[in-house]
């Protein structure tokens, strides 16, 4: 039986890129809501909550957004605060980094293989 630190940790483009958006939301959200230049210890304690997930994520690569997964791997409190920060930081996500809010709009795979073509 492996321990968690036994386990391999997602480090693909897609990980990180879901790490950067999630940590820019965080610094929004803690900006904004908390007025603080750097992240507030709360911030900061659900920042690396978040990163620690998406390291250890079963899906990997192959990962949907965390809201339509089957398995929700966050605690409860953890989750209700992502789901506040992200809903609070998305549109600012807009003025703040227009092409990450862009490239993270979910594009279904209908059109995706169209727009491939």
């Amino acid at each position: 039986m492996g321990t968690e630190a036994d386990q391999l940790l997602n480090d693909g483009p897609k990980i990180r890129k879901e790490k950067d958006i999630v940590a820019k939301m965080i610094r929004i959200y803690c900006k904004k809501k908390h007025h603080e230049k750097e992240l507030c210890e709360e911030c900061q304690s659900l920042n690396e909550y978040a990163m620690k997930r998406l390291s250890h994520c079963k899906f990997g690569e192959e990962k949907t957004a965390c809201a339509k997964c089957l398995i929700h791997c966050y605690k409860p409190v953890y989750r209700q605060k992502i789901k506040v920060v992200m809903r609070f930081s998305g549109p600012w996500m807009l003025l703040y980094h227009p092409l990450e809010s862009i490239r993270h709009i979910p594009i279904p795979n209908k059109l995706r293989k169209s727009i491939s073509r």
